[in-house]
């Protein structure tokens, strides 16, 4: 009796094992056979809002390649400006010899600079500003203040991301600094998820503004 209950569960085992390399073998089969998803990334966005500045959120497709730069400040190109001082990181191919129209800030003029560079970062890996879905931003206090400029990085902002109608699809015109509103710099549709946030410095002495994003690779493209 004894021999023949092990021989019993012996078969019975051998036969589960049998089932499950069949169940197995017909999910991968099924999955191998399944079409991929062609969902990237979709901002939830407020409704009612034709032009919103952000996304109250983003979601990302699992299959999705994504990419996540380091953070970014300004470039160092206004010679004029001693160096390591906030005025020295005023691109000086946006403004000439450094000098800022009125009602530009500092903390402005280095969002635009930042956010070229940011730019210059996602096209070397073969992105755009339109990929971009998330952004960290931190902000420093200019030299006199007590506060972050939040407005001044808001304007910079604007110029890059978050400048067309959704209602329409017209291009939103952009103030640069109090100046009557104009075309932005690039037009682009995208409103990624993002914080501003006010910290005590900055890595790099002179630095108001630091930006890093992560960015989504089109369906079916992959990393260079």
């Amino acid at each position: 009796m004894k021999s023949f209950r092990t021989k019993a569960v012996t078969a019975a085992f051998a036969a589960s094992a049998l089932i499950a390399g069949a169940t197995s073998c017909s999910s991968e089969e099924a999955a191998a056979e399944a079409p991929g998803s062609t969902f990237v990334s979709k901002s939830v966005l407020e409704a009612g809002e034709a032009n919103p500045m952000i996304a109250q959120g983003v979601a990302i497709g699992g299959g999705t390649a994504v990419y996540k730069s380091s953070g970014i400040g300004p470039g160092a190109s206004n010679k004029a400006a001693p160096e390591g001082t906030p005025e020295s990181y005023i691109d000086t191919d946006v403004f000439a010899g450094g000098a800022l129209p009125a009602g530009v800030t500092i903390t402005e003029a280095q969002g635009i600079n930042a956010l070229k560079r940011i730019r210059d970062n996602l096209e070397a890996q073969g992105l755009t500003l339109e990929d971009v879905v998330t952004m960290r931003v931190f902000l420093d206090n200019a030299p006199g203040t007590d506060r972050a400029d939040y407005a001044g990085w808001n304007r910079a902002y604007r110029q890059f991301f978050a400048n067309t109608n959704l209602g329409t699809g017209d291009t939103e015109l952009v103030p640069l600094g109090t100046a009557e509103p104009a075309a932005p710099m690039e037009r682009n549709s995208a409103r990624p998820s993002r914080f501003a946030l006010e910290v005590a410095s900055l890595p790099a002495a002179g630095w108001l503004v630091e930006v890093e994003v992560d960015a989504v690779y089109p369906d079916g493209e992959e990393p260079q």
